[in-house]
């Protein structure tokens, strides 16, 4: 065998394609133009900002010694343990309904928006009023179904449930775009209608994901559910929260909240881990 030299092994690398560069553009252009317009405008922003005569440091340790107060000295003041627990629970009640609620119209509108189980027409209509949806805050959905409804439970529960189904939508369509072609195509060689298609090969090979989407959504519905409660009216401990906060000024009472509002979405982190856990090995 002949032995291979120092040239040998370098001329191959010479005769190599070199890397092609995406030519200038008008687009990358506009890109680059609006990126330093907004940089100058955030150090402008920062620089002209009002501050009131506070300085940094200042307000770096008045932040400090305000978290210090909040989390070491944290007590209850304007109600129990158990009042709190109950709010808790009345929170999680609001975030799991308007998680069902969106989840069951999703789960419909889903099957009709992927490409592979619908017509183009209606997918990506769908997908267009979904989008528009999706970027609507969910706090101005909230205030727009206020108007009608009233601050309170029936308008925080209306206003999550319709981004929660923004959200959804989008991520169970793309799940079930994700499922093999060939399984479909050979259902339907089989006989099998549309309907059969989805419940015996879409949602039993697409369940880990939907589960998964689910129980972020509701997770976020969580800390939608407390915003709500401030902003809203809706009640539950993110009222309580309001109050301590900005009606009692009691950092302590706020501290203690916030220690609650940890636990359960350390628990709801916890819960997620395992229910995944248990959907893989079962499948």
């Amino acid at each position: 065998m002949k032995d291979l030299s120092t040239k040998d092994i370098i001329k191959p690398l010479k005769t190599e394609k070199k890397i092609k560069v995406k030519p200038f553009s008008k687009a990358g252009l506009v890109i680059r133009l609006t990126l330093i317009a907004l940089a100058g405008l955030t150090i402008y922003g920062f620089i002209t900002f009002d501050y009131k005569n506070i300085t940094f440091f200042e307000a770096l340790a008045g932040s400090l010694t305000n978290f210090r107060v909040m989390f070491t000295e944290a007590h209850f003041n304007h109600f129990t343990f158990s009042e709190a627990l109950y709010q808790v629970l009345i929170t999680l009640c609001l975030a799991l309904l308007t998680t069902i609620i969106g989840a069951i119209i999703s789960l419909f509108l889903g099957l009709f928006a992927a490409q592979n189980l619908s017509s183009p027409l209606l997918s990506n209509s769908i997908k267009n009023v979904i989008a528009i949806i999706r970027a609507v805050p969910t706090v101005l959905w909230v205030l727009i179904f206020a108007v009608s409804a009233g601050l309170g439970s029936v308008a925080a529960v209306i206003g999550m449930t319709f981004h929660s189904v923004g959200y959804l939508v989008k991520a169970y369509s793309e799940a079930f775009e994700e499922l093999d072609h060939g399984v479909i195509e050979a259902l339907q060689a089989g006989g099998a209608n549309w309907w059969q298609i989805v419940w015996q090969a879409v949602i039993p090979s697409t369940l880990t994901y939907l589960v998964s989407w689910t129980f972020l959504r509701f997770e976020i519905n969580f800390a939608a559910a407390i915003a709500m409660g401030a902003a809203a009216g809706a009640g539950g401990i993110g009222f309580d929260l309001f109050m301590a906060s900005n009606f009692y000024l009691d950092l302590r009472e706020a501290g203690v909240i916030t220690f609650f509002i940890l636990a359960v979405a350390i628990l709801l982190e916890i819960i997620a881990v395992r229910l995944k856990k248990y959907l893989k090995t079962a499948q």
